[in-house]
């Protein structure tokens, strides 16, 4: 992935306000975290020039880093539409994993064709503490996958996501990063230059609530 393809999806998250900054009125994630930043992809998928873009871009990144994939997967509910659109670009099968095993039919937890053995790239849409795709990536696993690693649209690099992935030994590269969009959001007015010492703040430990006073 090139700075510039990483700026440009930067761009246009914050274009379609994809990403909303609220460093004195943080959002509170489902985990209790509170943090001054909340990301949006599902708005990519209703703006077809970023969404073209976004697509374009994963696969991009796939290309580059895993050329011998075969099947891609997405994540449920996120990942499945950028799954399936960057796999009609790559001309490749995809599938997606569910959060949990249907209650009828089949009660399949993978969707779609996957053989044992296969290459898998997951496709996400963002990652914070790597928690809920690596559940995903050990799902593959266990049916016999070799998940070659995740392709995602944005991260926001946290040192707890950082280290769940190094644990699970899968690789994520992602379109665009947290420090990338606050520098960018900086420089087009969206953020006060000052604030952004307190984004990258709370992206080091978001358990230190110090950057909340400014």
């Amino acid at each position: 992935m090139t700075s510039k393809l990483n700026t440009k999806i930067a761009a246009d998250l914050l274009k379609i306000k994809a990403v909303f900054f609220r460093p004195d009125e943080p959002f509170i994630w489902a985990s209790g975290i509170k943090s001054p930043v909340y990301c949006d992809n599902r708005l990519t998928l209703t703006a077809p020039d970023v969404r073209l873009d976004v697509e374009n871009g994963l696969a991009q990144i796939i290309r580059a880093h895993y050329p011998s994939v075969e099947v891609l997967m997405g994540t449920s509910t996120a990942g499945i539409a950028h799954a399936a659109i960057t796999a009609h670009i790559l001309g490749l099968p995809m599938g997606y994993v569910r959060s949990g095993n249907k209650d009828h039919g089949r009660k399949n937890q993978i969707e779609g064709k996957l053989e044992p053995g296969q290459k898998v790239v997951v496709v996400e849409d963002l990652i914070s503490t790597g928690g809920s795709v690596i559940e995903v990536v050990d799902v593959l696993r266990e049916a016999g996958a070799e998940v070659l690693g995740i392709a995602s649209i944005f991260t926001y690099g946290m040192k707890r996501g950082i280290e769940r992935l190094a644990e699970a030994g899968v690789q994520n590269v992602s379109l665009s990063d947290f420090d990338t969009i606050a520098n960018v959001a900086a420089e087009t007015g969206y953020i006060a230059p000052e604030d952004v010492a307190r984004l990258i703040a709370f992206r080091n430990d978001p358990s230190d609530e110090s950057w909340i006073k400014g």
